[in-house]
């Protein structure tokens, strides 16, 4: 009886292995037919980047036709396309935008279209296409009150408004005249910490005299000014808003760190983990050698450090290297009151790396961390994730002490051991110890 069984099952195998070239003759049999025409009104001229170009196209064929597609290359790379459903002969119109992007030269670009019928057959045609950035006649700066022509200067492509505003803070977007049919309003605002186009967030414009200045801007480099300028070593630091400027830098542990542009850098706070000032503006630096990224904070005035691995907050590894960052509750630089991280990852303090997979935090009573309660732990990464619990962390202190859930914090949280505080005024060094590996950290906090 199997043998009956397995003599139809293979019988009925052959049957279908001797179907399937048939199948695949059928598919490669299928022949492009018809014979698809294109015609295309050429009026491609005066041309502008961020234009919308119009296309009117005939077309025809004895089958039925499928789309027409136009595609825009600046040289060989696709910047743009269009597609409309051609279903019946006759006159089709259509649009196909012109980037406007940054640094991108005059030039002759290419505008091809594709008409498909049913049967994927095509016909194609290409134009040549001069592309120019337009010379406007006055930009606007816009302002949350007011607007203020920009006029061109007699440099290719910039544009300057001088006014006696009220405020060298200026954030304002950018946004140009419509020159033709052709054209739109083009808007320059701020987005991640650059001048980028099509946008209308403020870009932070800070002069550093008041009365009339003059507020620049560039349509084809995009570069602008006013901005505060601040300095690493003779690096510009990048403005991330008003209030931030950021630089991304290989430091060397004892290297000098001299930072300029900033009149009252003596007034600063200075963060002892990773600045040992030798006077105002200069700072030999504590951790150990590394990619740090620095921000200053004008606002707060001080510099926050972070370790990074390539361009990003590192991360700590299984062999206790990277990067510790503390989240939780009372304690914060320069202050835990005006700054305090709390349960938010993106304030997150990156513990300074001193050497031997140890990791260390300066806090100081009443200013940096509270002397009542604390309630913050130590993390693997500048956000949810790995942690260290009481599982994985010990210390021998007798002031602080590890949360297991049961104790009166949540399992590897800090706490202050009850009826003991922190002195107000007194520095205490957290230095969290990973030599052994990270499944047995060891937390020391000694009164300096």
């Amino acid at each position: 009886m199997n043998d009956m069984k397995n003599l139809r099952y293979l019988m009925l195998s052959m049957a279908v292995f001797l179907l399937l070239p048939s199948c695949a003759d059928e598919i490669s049999d299928l022949k492009q037919e018809g014979e698809p025409v294109l015609q295309i009104e050429e009026q491609f001229i005066d041309v502008h980047f961020g234009d919308q170009i119009t296309f009117t196209a005939t077309v025809s064929d004895h089958i039925s036709l499928s789309t027409l597609t136009a595609i825009l290359y600046f040289g060989n790379e696709e910047v743009e396309r269009t597609t409309i459903r051609t279903k019946d002969n006759g006159t089709y119109k259509g649009t196909i935008s012109v980037p406007f992007l940054k640094d991108i030269p005059d030039g002759t670009a290419t505008l091809e279209f594709v008409l498909l019928n049913t049967t994927l057959k095509r016909a194609v045609k290409s134009f040549d296409v001069p592309i120019t950035r337009a010379s406007y006649p006055y930009l606007i700066l816009v302002t949350k009150d007011a607007a203020y022509p920009m006029l061109p200067t007699g440099q290719p492509d910039e544009y300057a408004a001088t006014e006696p505003f009220s405020s060298t803070d200026l954030p304002a977007y950018i946004k140009t005249p419509v020159v033709d049919d052709k054209g739109r309003e083009i808007t320059f605002g701020w987005e991640t910490g650059t001048v980028t186009q099509d946008v209308t967030d403020p870009i932070p414009f800070v002069s550093p005299t008041g009365g009339i200045f003059s507020v620049t801007f560039n349509t084809k480099t995009y570069e602008a000014s006013p901005f505060f300028e601040i300095l690493l070593n003779g690096e510009k630091m990048t403005m991330i808003d008003k209030e931030n400027y950021q630089i991304d830098a290989d430091l060397t542990q004892g290297e000098e760190l001299a930072i300029e542009g900033l009149d009252e850098i003596g007034n600063w706070w200075i963060d002892p983990d990773y600045f040992t000032e030798t006077e105002p503006g200069k700072y030999l630096f504590v951790p150990i050698t590394g990619k740090y990224r620095v921000t200053a904070n004008l606002a707060h005035t001080y510099f926050r450090v972070e370790v990074l691995e390539g361009n990003t907050p590192a991360m700590l590894k299984a062999d206790g290297s990277g990067a510790v960052w503390i989240i939780g509750d009372q304690v914060g630089k320069p202050s835990y009151k005006t700054l305090h991280v709390g349960w938010e990852p993106s304030r997150a303090l990156c513990m300074a790396p001193i050497g031997n997979k140890s990791y260390q935090v300066t806090l100081v009573g009443g200013e940096t961390i509270n002397v009542d309660e604390i309630n913050f732990k130590f993390f693997h990464q500048k956000n949810w994730g790995g942690e260290f619990s009481s599982a994985t962390l010990t210390t021998p202190s007798d002031l602080i002490f590890i949360g297991n859930g049961a104790n009166g914090r949540d399992n590897g949280n800090l706490g202050i051991i009850a009826g003991k505080k922190l002195e107000t005024g007194a520095t205490y060094q957290f230095i969290l110890d990973l030599s052994a590996g990270i499944n047995q950290g060891v937390l020391r906090v000694a009164k300096k």
